[in-house]
């Protein structure tokens, strides 16, 4: 089958090379021309474990190209991925003018009769809204090609998203129609065969809606036991085992059930505030959204209530920030904790290092005003406090002998509970986790 993937970042690029792995012709289209020239030659143009192995076997196979043509990229175009992001808007909703342009893109260069499927994060009745834009745009141009919507949500992780493409949890698609149901059944027939994955089939509404829902209630859970660990910290018990003992509890599971600085990056933040919005428009107050927005912001928080206990004043100390990304395995910056919390100590006064063992180019493209540690040893000689941020395994290798020789003060402030609390507090460090046993020193 030949597959059109429009927008090739974490979602679209790591989809497209997953589809010329179950043996579609499969071109990706991107307005970034830069993009396209570094992924021509089999190279990602971000971080995610795997990808590049992934591309360089379906490129070298033939089965991936990559244009920023939009007439070359339909030229064949069967089926049609919408990848294009959904920023968020002032007012919590998503901003969708991009998937619209997509839409009259595809109008306009059209070669045949085709499926075009929202694979981007989008609301409910999104796919509705896309119809209406189908439609008119037929009539303008004139043209007769028939054109149907789709919707086929993404649930991937990022730093596991070829992983999770690869081996997901289940496939998700809503189709108005027999044809595009089967279409999307061809899609999937190669994957579903190899890892008999559960396929929920669907209409379009449910379908946009099930993303929201998934994403709302993960971030939901964070929220929850962050907010058990500062009655943890109250009270002086330890979240962890808390979370243990609730998690052996076949109702509720263990995951997603670990305290610490909070949920980030591209798709929690930003579908919990436009699930919420949606619930606004029409005509239910989702209240509990605004307490796990407000629990997530509050955690944070909590972290520079920890250092202003043991400094006093922010102002002129040093503290060195282990982690930029939103979480380990991954370079995105987009809504990170690590660069929330960087950026209030700066606003504090405070003279911050950041190291990350994969993201500092990044950031120091996105936020250039952080001073960056380009090893953990720089990041912590001689500052006053130490805050593991993003919980990447090289921070949890770090030893309390080492904390205590490179700090000017023995402070850390384990903001994901990488470290065992009594072992830290053993070595004469000040040690503060997140609802955990805490102190020492």
């Amino acid at each position: 089958m030949n597959i059109t993937v429009v927008g090739v970042g974490h979602v679209g690029l790591v989809s497209a090379a997953a589809f010329a792995r179950w043996g579609h012709q499969v071109v990706g289209y991107d307005q970034d021309a830069a993009r396209i020239t570094k992924m021509q030659g089999g190279e990602s143009w971000f971080y995610e474990p795997g990808l590049d192995e992934l591309m360089a076997e379906v490129t070298a196979a033939g089965r991936l190209t990559f244009t920023h043509d939009p007439a070359e990229a339909m030229r064949n175009a069967e089926v049609v991925f919408v990848c294009v992001g959904t920023p968020p808007l002032p007012g919590g909703g998503p901003n969708l003018s991009y998937v619209e342009v997509v839409g009259c893109m595809v109008v306009a260069n059209a070669q045949r009769d085709l499926l075009l499927v929202e694979k981007s994060t989008v609301p409910a009745n999104t796919g509705r809204r896309l119809e209406q834009v189908i439609q008119r745009e037929s009539g303008r141009l004139g043209t007769a090609h028939t054109i149907e919507v789709a919707s086929n949500p993404e649930f991937l992780r990022e730093g596991a998203a070829v992983e999770d493409t690869l081996h997901p949890d289940r496939v998700v698609y809503g189709t108005s129609s027999d044809r595009a149901r089967d279409l999307l059944r061809e899609v999937y027939a190669t994957l579903v065969a190899e890892d008999g994955c559960p396929v929920v089939e669907t209409d379009v509404p449910t379908a946009e809606l099930i993303k929201h829902a998934s994403n709302a209630f993960l971030a939901t859970r964070i929220s929850f036991i962050n907010a058990v660990s500062q009655i943890c910290d109250r009270v002086g018990a330890d979240v962890a085992v808390v979370a243990e003992g609730m998690g052996h509890d076949l109702r509720i599971g263990s995951r997603f059930l670990q305290a610490g600085l909070g949920y980030g990056g591209s798709c929690f933040p930003k579908d919990v505030d436009a699930f919420a919005h949606l619930a606004r428009q029409v005509g239910y107050d989702f209240a509990l959204l605004d307490e796990v927005r407000a629990i997530n912001v509050g955690q944070r928080r909590s972290v520079i209530a920890k250092l202003e206990g043991e400094l006093w004043h922010l102002s002129g100390k040093t503290i060195a920030v282990l982690g930029a990304a939103f979480k380990p395995g991954t370079d995105d910056l987009r809504e990170s904790p690590a660069v929330y919390l960087a950026n209030e100590l700066v606003a504090a006064g405070a003279q911050v290092r950041v190291h990350d063992p994969v993201a500092l180019e990044t950031l120091a493209y996105e936020q250039p005003q952080l001073p960056r540690a380009d090893t953990v040893q720089e990041a912590l000689t001689g500052a006053h406090a130490v805050v593991v941020a993003t919980d990447w395994p090289e921070y949890a290798d770090l030893t309390p002998q080492r904390y205590r020789e490179l700090l000017a003060y023995p402070i850390v402030i384990d903001a994901r509970n990488l470290h065992d609390p009594q072992t830290m507090i053993d070595a004469g460090l000040i040690y503060h986790a997140m609802g955990r046993p805490s102190v020492g020193g």
